[in-house]
Order: structure tokens, then C-alpha cells, then sequence
């Protein structure tokens, strides 16, 4: 289904991978890991055409379905359910359906007699695309992925990034594709709609390659493990399930460490008489085959796996502020006859820290653009207090501008800084050398959180407001991010399915959307967090 010969990807000047060759066929579900700018986000891209390789070849056949970490959806008026019907083809002719039932209503003979003749030809059409049982299916699979009807008949601007994110999810599901990559995919899923999910990879019989660091779902899905190691520009190919993969992979790299300290001890010891012999000029010439063997002994094996940068991730020391540097008062939100959630009170403290929680769709995210300033409620008002400094971490990256470099998003972040404090911000979030002049828009989401991140670091705000700071994440990146929310002395009001990022936070009190009910935290309210 597809078939890669000698590819090879850069990022800027730097080399992701070099010759590298393989086959995604029927049946194959891959799990591709690797650190954070590894370039999994980069091949998964150039796999399904949306990218270009530095060279080699990429060979596609039978459908191929993509969920990037930051789908963009061309028509933000059309409704949820037509998005998911597009993957079929059916979109167009269920609007039709929907126009023709509405003028047989009508009062006007004319237009009556037009839309039933009309109606007979689309509903054939509709049929003949597999009709009322496929539309049934894209219910079914919407409702396990925390997509009510009354989400599908909305336009796609009034949802949430998490409920798009979700509506392409269930349009690739949905799309029957021969081949699925999928980058994140339980990223914006509560406990259930995960539970379901990898049931359904499970028993898909395509193939798939899943970027994830939900390491319960590679372990219920995969049968073959793609290793991205960075640091020797190449794929390592494990031909087993997950459980097999971790131990194997230890048992490679330890085998690999004692065969090269074996070869650097030979080398060292010939390379030491090569030199005694090389004083006597009878011994020169079996001298310098003895250096050419060391090299060759040197040569021939593989590069022991460097370890693992990892970002040095700290939050800034707060600016000074009042006692209540933020204040909201009535905060409302609706979309057309759609309530959100209303008359939302909340008065964030010096040092405070709040979890928000409600399910998917009850307005966690707008109530964090509102109180950043993003966006504006229907009714009520944020008033900020005295010295207040914002921090916002938008989950679908929307504080960076994907045009600009690296380097100018830090600067306009932190203008007072000087350029070589801005550098030293961004080396810590291992953004240096060339990275720092690639557009934000070619990072991994990976990258676009920890350059995210660092313009909060840069910025020394008072107040954070982060939602799903962990999504996209590494394990090792993501346990700096939990170590920086506990030293952090100022105020954080956090969105996160993540429970370890809730514990991380040792949070006071909780918000209910999309009642807006506050209560003191207690432990009963984490078995929450996943299910919200």
C-alpha cells in the first residue's frame, strides 16, 4: 500500500533520516516512536503526499487516510456531520436531501412539486453511495468519539478545537481508507472514546502507522514498532508487538554498547603497537596495516544510541502583582440557540491554582480564551488586577504565528529581552543552531508545544492559563513540564485530560462547566479529569 526507497528527510539544514527503505502492506499496524523532532510528524506528512522528501521515493496505492496533529478544515460554515459524509462523498447530496425536505413543506405549489420530483433523483443517489446505513455509521462512530447529534448539526466554527479535531478523526474512520495515519489520535479523547478507539484500530484490517504516546494503545494495536533515532538519521524496524519491542530494543542497545567497547579495546591495542612499531623503519609498512585494521574494526558498527536531549523546562518567576490579579464576573457564551455555559464567576488569586473540568463541549477552551483575551463573552466581563501578566498555552497553538521563524515568535513574545538571553531561553527548549530560523509552521507538534511553552517562560507572567499543556509530549518532555507546574509560585488555571499533569498541579479548587459550580479540590473529583 506504500512502499519507501532510500528517503531521505531534513528539517532545515538538519538530517532526520538518511536511505531509508520499507513497506506499509495490508495488515501491517505500525507504531512510529521516537523523542520529540525526531521526524515522525515530518514522514507521516510525506507519506500521505502532504510533504515533499529531500529525496527517494514514496509509492502509494488504495486510499490513504491522514489525521495531521493540527487539521485545518477548508469550510469552517459546514456542518460537523457533512465533514465526516465528505469522506464518502455523501456531504453534498445529504445537503441537497436536507433542501428538498424543506421546500415539499412549502406553501408554494410550484417549489412543493420541484422538490419532490428532486427529492425521488437525490435519495437514488444517496442510496447508491451506500445512504442510510452509512449515514448510521458515521452516527455510530461520532457518538464514540464524544460527538452528540447536537454537535453534528453545528457549523465547524462554533466548536471547540478538540470537537474539529475529533469531527477528522471520525471523518478518517469513517472513510474506509485502505491505509490510516494517524498522529496523535487520542489527543482531545476522553477515558471511554479512547477504550473505544483502540478497539477499532484493533480490528481494522488495512494498514496503519500511529504516532501516540498513549503507550496502552501502541501496546493494544501494534504489530510492528518504527524506532526514529535522530541522532543516526535512520528508522530501526521491530517486526513485533509493543511488549516485545521495549524488551528487544533494550536487549539491541546493550548488545550494541558491549560489541563496540569490544571493538575499541582491539582497536586501542593495535593502534598502541602500530605506534611502538612505527619508530623502527623495518616495522612502517606492518605498522600502518595494523592503524588501517583498527579503523576498519571502528568502521563496520553502528552507532551507539546518544542519549536524549531533554528540554530544561522551567516557568518564569512571576511579575509582582496584587493580592487578585484576575477577577471574572457573568461570563456567558452561546452559539446561536446553543448554550455553552452562563453566569461563570472566578477570582484567581495570587498563587492560585485551579483545575477547570466538564465534558468535551462544555466550554473549558472558551472560557480560557476569554479569560486571555482572546475572545469575547455574550455577557459579563474579566477585569484584571493589578500588575497582571498573561501566559496563555493554547492547545491548538494559535498564540504562534506559523509564518514567522522560531526566533521572531520569542521576539514578540519578549521584546525586552536582549537577543542573546532569547537564544539561551530557546537552547534550553533545544531550539539552537539553524532551528531557530525554521517557520513555525514546519515544527512537529512536539516542537510547537516547547516553543509554545518557552514564550511563557520568556514572557514572566503571573497568571498561566494552559489548556492540555502535555498533549504532544514525549514522556520525558512531559515529566518537565509536571516539574515545572509544581515549583511554578504563581497563579495556573488549567484544561487537561491528563491526570498526572492535575496531580502535578495539586490544584485548591475545581470549576464545573457548564453549570460554572466552584468547589474545593478533593481527591474524588481526579477520577474526573480523563472522563471531562
Amino acid at each position: 500500500m506504500i512502499t519507501v526507497n532510500d528517503l531521505e528527510l531534513r528539517a532545515g539544514a538538519r538530517l532526520l533520516m538518511d536511505a531509508v527503505s520499507f513497506r506499509v502492506d495490508k495488515g501491517d499496524k505500525i507504531g512510529l516512536v521516537g523523542r520529540n523532532g525526531a521526524g515522525k510528524t515530518t514522514l507521516t506528512r510525506v507519506l500521505a503526499g502532504e510533504g515533499i522528501p529531500a529525496a527517494g521515493q514514496v509509492t502509494r496505492s488504495g486510499d490513504i487516510g491522514y489525521l495531521p496533529q493540527d487539521p485545518r478544515t477548508p469550510n469552517m460554515d459546514q456542518l460537523a456531520r457533512d465533514r465526516i459524509l465528505s469522506a464518502r462523498g455523501l456531504d453534498i447530496v445529504s445537503g441537497k436531501l436536507r433542501a428538498a425536505q424543506a421546500d415539499m413543506a412549502s406553501e408554494n405549489a410550484d417549489v412543493q412539486a420541484k422538490a419532490m420530483r428532486s427529492y425521488d433523483r437525490l435519495e437514488a443517489e444517496f442510496l447508491a453511495g451506500g445512504g442510510y446505513a452509512a449515514e448510521a455509521e458515521a452516527a455510530a462512530i461520532s457518538s464514540n468519539l464524544a460527538l452528540p447529534e447536537r454537535i453534528l448539526n453545528q457549523p465547524l466554527k462554533t466548536l471547540s478545537g478538540g470537537q474539529r479535531r475529533r469531527v477528522e478523526l471520525a471523518r478518517i474512520l469513517y472513510s474506509g481508507a485502505d491505509t490510516m495515519l494517524l498522529d496523535e489520535p487520542t489527543n482531545h479523547l476522553d477515558a471511554d472514546s479512547i477504550s473505544w478507539l483502540r478497539e477499532f484500530l484493533k480490528n481494522h484490517h488495512g494498514g496503519l502507522i500511529v504516532i501516540s504516546h498513549d503507550t496502552e494503545l501502541l501496546e493494544a494495536t501494534v504489530n510492528k514498532v518504527f524506532l526514529l533515532d535522530a541522532n543516526r538519521a535512520t528508522i530501526d524496524i521491530y517486526n513485533m508487538n509493543w511488549k516485545r519491542y521495549q524488551l528487544q530494543r533494550e536487549t539491541d542497545e546493550r548488545a550494541r554498547k558491549r560489541e563496540r567497547a569490544n571493538a575499541e579495546k582491539k582497536a586501542g591495542v593495535l593502534m598502541d603497537q602500530a605506534n611502538k612499531m612505527r619508530a623502527k623503519a623495518t616495522k612502517a609498512v606492518a605498522a600502518q596495516n595494523m592503524a588501517k585494521r583498527a579503523e576498519r574494526l571502528l568502521s563496520g558498527l553502528d552507532a551507539v544510541r546518544a542519549s536524549d536531549k531533554v528540554a530544561a523546562l522551567r516557568f518564569p518567576d512571576p511579575s509582582p502583582c496584587g493580592k487578585t490579579p484576575m477577577t471574572a464576573e457573568g461570563l456567558s457564551k452561546s452559539y446561536g440557540s446553543l448554550e455553552i455555559f452562563t453566569d461563570v464567576d472566578l477570582a484567581i488569586d495570587r498563587g492560585s491554582r485551579v483545575v477547570i473540568l466538564g465534558l468535551n463541549g462544555a466550554g473549558k477552551t472558551t472560557l480560557l480564551r476569554m479569560l486571555a483575551g482572546v475572545d469575547s463573552p455574550d455577557t459579563g466581563e474579566v477585569i484584571p488586577g493589578h500588575g497582571l501578566k498573561i501566559g496563555y498555552y493554547a492547545q491548538e497553538h494559535e498564540t504562534l504565528d506559523t509564518e514567522r521563524s522560531v526566533l521572531e515568535n520569542m521576539r514578540t513574545a519578549a521584546p525586552d529581552l536582549q537577543d542573546a538571553e532569547v537564544r539561551n531561553i530557546l537552547g534550553s527548549f533545544l531550539f539552537s543552531g539553524d532551528d531557530v530560523n525554521k517557520p513555525a509552521g514546519v515544527l512537529s507538534g512536539g516542537e510547537k508545544t516547547r516553543l509554545a511553552l518557552a514564550t511563557i517562560v520568556a514572557s514572566s507572567a503571573n497568571v498561566l492559563l494552559l489548556d492540555e499543556p502535555t498533549n504532544n509530549l514525549d514522556p520525558a518532555s512531559r515529566a518537565e513540564i509536571l516539574g515545572a507546574l509544581r515549583n511554578y509560585s504563581g497563579a495556573v488555571v488549567m484544561v487537561s485530560h491528563d491526570e498526572g499533569a492535575v496531580e502535578a498541579l495539586n490544584p485548591e479548587r475545581v470549576v464545573l462547566l457548564p453549570d460554572g459550580v466552584e468547589d474545593l479540590w478533593n481527591e474524588s473529583y481526579l477520577d474526573l479529569v480523563t472522563l471531562a
